[in-house]
């Protein structure tokens, strides 16, 4: 029987591992509609603008996960990437032997625009599911991460992608 798989992107947490509300969001919505047999992939390794706490962050999401009922057998293999096109050239790795039902990507709303170009650049021929994560965030920072993402996918317009 072929499942639906949730790939949970990856977001900030604190140099002690604490997940910041952008990646609990998401998280969030993840468990939300998990139930027992589908099968949950979570992003994130390391790097300055994200992550510079002793274990991957995709360890302080499964924690995470596990903790909101997410069983251990459902878990696959993580992607250890430092940014978004990492994400989809280590998915792909870990994906492209699977069949599923239903392919489901966990971003931040904010986030999404972006995501569609790279994951359908990277992994042509899946037939994804994005969602968009509301972000509650003060205005001032939902702004300035609305801008970097903006100007994010022109660049991708723009040049095309690099992997």
């Amino acid at each position: 029987m072929k499942k639906e798989v949730l790939i949970v992107l990856g977001a900030p947490n604190s140099p002690t591992g604490e997940l910041s509300n952008i990646a609990k969001s998401r998280l969030d919505y993840c468990a939300s509609i998990y139930s027992k047999g589908k099968r949950v992939l979570c992003t994130g390794g390391w790097g300055e603008h994200f992550n510079t706490a002793p274990e991957a962050h995709a360890v302080y999401a499964k924690r995470y996960l596990i903790e909101k009922g997410v069983f251990e057998e459902d878990f696959l293999a993580f992607a250890l990437s430092q940014n978004t096109v990492d994400d989809a050239i280590k998915v792909k790795k870990i994906i492209s032997n699977i069949t599923a039902s239903k392919w489901t990507i966990i971003t931040s709303d904010f986030h999404k625009e972006r995501v569609v170009l790279i994951f359908q650049e990277i992994l042509k021929g899946f037939d994804f599911t994005f969602t968009g994560v509301k972000s509650n965030l003060e205005n001032d920072h939902l702004e300035r991460l609305i801008k970097h993402e903006q100007e994010a996918v022109q660049l991708i317009l723009r040049n095309g992608l690099y992997y």
